[in-house]
């Protein structure tokens, strides 16, 4: 349904015939690390995200899944070598 409360005219999954149905019953603003998304959107009672009605959940465990702007690098699975058999295999 259309978002009548904060993002009005906007497509939301929490807005129902009562109204909106998240908690508190408003979308909240963007924190400081949702800078540079290119899920942000600018309205005229501030920025907020996109995807997200409240990103600072998104971001208290670590890095927002949703976030456009950080690169999610996997660490790279070094296999410990035991220098014994490294020796030996270097003989061969």
């Amino acid at each position: 349904m259309k978002c009548t409360t904060v993002r009005k005219g906007m497509e939301c999954a929490f807005m129902t015939a009562k109204g909106c149905g998240y908690n508190g019953g408003v979308c909240y603003e963007i924190v400081e690390q949702c800078k540079g998304c290119s899920r942000t959107l600018e309205i005229a009672s501030g920025w907020y995200c996109a995807a997200c009605p409240e990103p600072a959940t998104k971001w208290k465990n670590g890095n927002c899944n949703l976030a456009t702007h950080v690169s999610s690098s996997m660490a790279e699975n070094t296999q410990k070598i035991n220098p014994l058999k490294a020796s030996k295999r270097s003989r061969k």
